[in-house]
């Protein structure tokens, strides 16, 4: 599972989160857009953090994807987010 180790340490480093919750969903995708047969295409991250204090949710929805930018442009095809403040 490199994908979804890399999410986690991005978003470990990035926000120093008191919860964080990543979970590979591509099972659930097969022969759908964006699939492919190793999976690691399909995430749901639920994470709560300080940094999202006073923040929006479309705010913590863009912090979160700019954070994931390099794996959303090469295999990540989908990430559900639920983002709170810790």
């Amino acid at each position: 599972m490199v994908y979804r180790e890399r999410i986690i340490a991005k978003l470990t480093e990035a926000f120093h989160p008191a919860e964080l919750e990543v979970i590979d969903d591509s099972g659930k995708h097969a022969g759908h857009g964006g699939h492919h047969p190793e999976g690691e295409t399909h995430f749901t991250v639920r994470i709560a953090a300080e940094a999202f204090r006073d923040t929006t949710r479309l705010a913590r929805h863009r912090m979160i994807n700019e954070a994931l930018k390099a794996e959303l442009a090469e295999r990540v095809h989908a990430l559900a987010i639920e983002a709170d403040p810790a």
